[in-house]
């Protein structure tokens, strides 16, 4: 089944078009008005002087222009940054008076707990924006709640890039949500507001949070409780890193995100629970406002997160397909739920793994799921359950494997297992702790039912544990661009085209595209066996310096132990396949420019010659000598300094005017 044939994909497509313009351009508000309004008047114009004809090429051209105008106008009104209010217009480096109302509870950190705040006010005028707000933990701490108002002094800080090349980047991170800056606060400093508007974020905050402390109250485990709120409620604070990091790598962390697959099971569940309504007057009618009245109660209770609505948009456009009882809307009614609901509101959602993940998944589900029981239909019923439940699976992971490629770097093999396991009970999991949080918020949850679900949450935990330890079926660290990312889904639609209909042309077609992978990874291959790179790293309390060679990484480092994390991104983005350690020695030459490494004993040779210097590990030194002395190129400090030494050599540089890098602030250097 082509997908471009639908008009709401082909408008779902150019609105992102607009998106990706608006992001990436400057363009005003009134810039983006403008464009939009000619557009609009233009196709008026056009709709009325070609007669209505709508296959007309004119027509065409300036719905094209209409639907990429849109997308640039929703851009551009969705950035903060764009009002007056917001208060990075009023930002200055010293403290101010900051009134604050709490949005979202974040999970805490080893010293911080974290919040997202939204500012009412600074120094009492009013303004706008979000921010990022760390409260120190203390015994003293009491937590903050979703629309709690608090007033604190403070100035505000950006939010770090990464110090070392292919981090994750947690500025960009917030910046996708709107964050820009980020405070940090001790509990003394934190003044409650007595009086809070309440919202309808902080209303599902408090049923939820009430619901956690009935739960608590019964004999669950603790990391079953964690699942529990995890899978019921979307709340994963309580999780800990080891049950996350096995559901990832079983293939199975879907299962403790609230988003498209516990809405679709929950839809499922509903669709049979209601089905008597039909019976009525208006039977289908009733069902439809009952159907979806309860999936947006129980995005309401699991906290109204961006997974959450967005998943309950999408299977509420689902939910009305079955209502008109047109399979082939399905496309359709995906394509209007993320374009013309979800994009328009919020647009920066389609810079979000999950939202790209979730639509990837289900696209792939409505459209290979059909060819793969076509495929084969076994006629034992227990086989064909087993069947749909794989194909279900394998349509889903075939649609998420390229973004989850290029995100995680990582492909879990072994996912079917997990899934078909797991989700066959995800139902009555689901309806079963449903059942349970009535109860418990009722104060008549038996013991027997809480040893029954406790029992059924720690089998899930433990088939998920072993599924994870067989990691020769985990294929991790494997590099994949941006580039790869694009052509994996072109080979893929080109891939199921041919099979759903094959013709010599689209035989054709795949396999150029195939061959153009090959060449692709026959060009990058040869680019990288020429790169060389030098690198000196930012890493507390050591030196460290990468020097690559093609696929080959050679490490200098003052001490043997380097992170570990640093090390596995750079090799994965640069498809490294050797490392080799050496000690951090004086002197090194690359490409003709020479770097000189001063190391705790403070020795240098006194003579004027072109180099870079990397003081290392505190050597005591007197900085305006050295220079006169030597005449570096550039001085370069990294993390094995002590920050009082660094604040000194700063301070001289300065003065100075001389260039003066240090790793902490910003950055790894990069020698070219």
């Amino acid at each position: 089944m082509p997908l471009l044939k639908f008009a709401s994909i082909k408008l779902t497509l150019l609105l992102v078009v607009g998106i990706l313009i608006g992001t990436h351009t400057k363009i005003t508000i009134h810039g983006a008005f403008l464009y939009t309004g000619i557009s609009l008047t233009l196709l008026g114009i056009c709709f009325f002087a070609i007669k209505k004809d709508i296959k007309h090429f004119l027509f065409t051209v300036f719905m094209v222009c209409t639907t990429i105008s849109l997308g640039v106008l929703t851009t551009t009104l969705n950035n903060p940054l764009n009002y007056s209010s917001h208060y990075s217009h009023n930002k200055t480096s010293s403290s101010k008076t900051y009134t604050l109302k709490i949005t979202e509870v974040l999970k805490p950190n080893t010293y911080y707990k974290k919040y997202i705040a939204e500012v009412q006010a600074i120094e009492n005028k009013k303004s706008s924006g979000k921010i990022l707000v760390n409260i120190s933990k203390d015994s003293l701490y009491f937590p903050l709640h979703v629309d709690d108002e608090i007033k604190t002094v403070a100035s505000l800080k950006g939010i770090s890039a990464p110090l070392n090349p292919y981090q994750f980047n947690f500025r960009k991170y917030m910046e996708i949500s709107g964050i820009y800056h980020q405070i940090s606060l001790k509990q003394e400093d934190v003044i409650r507001n007595k009086k809070n508007r309440s919202t309808l974020y902080g209303f599902s905050s408090k049923i939820r949070n009430h619901i956690i402390k009935k739960l608590k109250q019964a004999p669950f485990g603790s990391q079953e409780l964690a699942v529990i709120e995890a899978l019921l409620l979307g709340q994963r604070q309580d999780l800990s890193d080891t049950t996350y990091d096995n559901y990832k790598k079983a293939g199975a962390v879907h299962i403790l995100a609230v988003s498209g697959l516990h809405i679709g099971i929950l839809l499922l569940i509903l669709e049979f629970l209601l089905q008597p309504l039909t019976y009525l007057p208006y039977g289908r009618k009733i069902k439809l406002v009952a159907l979806v009245f309860l999936l947006w109660s129980f995005a309401l209770l699991a906290g109204f997160s961006a997974s959450i609505i967005r998943a309950t948009t999408m299977f509420t456009f689902v939910g009305y397909a079955l209502y008109l009882n047109r399979p082939s809307n399905t496309f359709n009614i995906l394509a209007l739920s993320m374009g013309f609901i979800l994009l328009v509101i919020n647009p920066n959602l389609i810079f979000q793994v999950g939202f790209q993940m979730s639509y990837a998944a289900v696209f792939t589900i409505a459209w290979i799921f059909p060819m793969l029981q076509r495929f084969w239909f076994p006629k034992n019923i227990v086989l064909n359950k087993v069947w749909q439940l794989l194909s279900v699976s394998i349509a889903a992971q075939v649609g998420v494997l390229p973004i989850s490629l290029f995100y995680f770097h990582q492909f879990p093999s072994l996912f079917f297992i997990s899934n078909i396991l797991i989700i066959p009970f995800l139902g009555v999991i689901l309806g079963l702790g449903i059942l349970v949080i009535l109860l418990a918020v009722a104060n008549c949850l038996p013991n027997s039912i809480v040893l029954v679900y406790n029992t059924i949450i720690y089998w899930m935990n433990s088939i998920v544990g072993w599924v994870a330890k067989q990691e020769a079926f985990l294929f991790s660290n494997i590099s994949f661009n941006q580039l790869q990312l694009v052509l994996s889904y072109g080979i893929l639609i080109l891939l199921v085209t041919m099979l759903s209909n094959t013709t010599f042309k689209k035989v054709g077609y795949f396999l150029a595209s195939i061959l153009l992978w090959q060449l692709l990874h026959i060009y990058q291959n040869n680019n990288l066996q020429k790169e060389q790179q030098l690198w000196v790293l930012h890493e507390n309390r050591n030196s460290v310096i990468y020097h690559q060679n093609g696929t080959s990484l050679t490490i200098i480092a003052s001490k043997e132990k380097v992170n570990s994390s640093t090390l596995n991104n750079y090799k994965i983005e640069k498809g490294i396949d050797s490392v080799t350690y050496k000690t951090l020695l004086n002197s090194y030459v690359y490409n003709s420019l020479a770097l000189k490494i001063i190391d705790s004993t403070g020795i240098y040779i006194p003579r004027k010659e072109s180099a870079i210097y990397l003081l290392s590990n505190s050597p005591k030194i007197n900085l305006d000598r050295f220079i006169d002395t030597v005449q570096p190129v550039k001085i370069i400090a990294d993390g094995s300094n002590y920050k009082s030494y660094i604040t000194r050599w700063r301070a001289t540089c300065k003065k100075r005017k001389f260039p003066f890098h240090y790793t902490g602030e910003k950055g790894a250097y990069y020698l070219e």
